[in-house]
């Protein structure tokens, strides 16, 4: 894929994620997808996504940093949401916090089949201290 067109799946992956459009997710995410090494395939993927939906009622995806080098994708997706109970280990409680993502992607077949992600687990800490 051509980097604009890789640049355009993102963004529609994340209005996809946004909207919580869970039919249409199949277009943006390879049946053998991988988060953080584990091979969780396509049903699994979407399962861990509608749980953190779940957890993070209101939870929303704003893309802050893109940059596209196919088949590669990184991306810092900035957060501000109230997680319910314990999120990351941490008793968050339904207490509004902001925190980032550092997230990296890998296509093939014009879908993300890898995805890489590290949440900026101390700004939470800081927020809850």
């Amino acid at each position: 894929m051509h980097r604009d067109d890789l640049a355009d799946l993102y963004h529609g992956y994340i209005d996809c994620l946004n909207r919580q459009a869970w039919d249409e997710l199949d277009r943006f995410v390879h049946e053998a997808v991988t988060h953080n090494g584990r091979q969780l395939g396509f049903a699994g993927y979407r399962g861990m996504l509608e749980q953190d939906f779940a957890a993070i009622p209101d939870l929303h995806f704003t893309i802050e940093l893109l940059v596209v080098e196919p088949p590669r994708i990184a991306a810092r997706l900035a957060f501000d949401c109230t997680p319910q109970g314990t999120f990351l280990g941490l008793a968050v409680n339904g207490r509004r916090v902001r925190f980032a993502e550092n997230v990296f992607y890998t296509c093939h077949d014009g879908k993300i089949i890898s995805v890489l992600s590290v949440i900026d687990k101390s700004a939470i800490e800081a927020q809850l201290a």
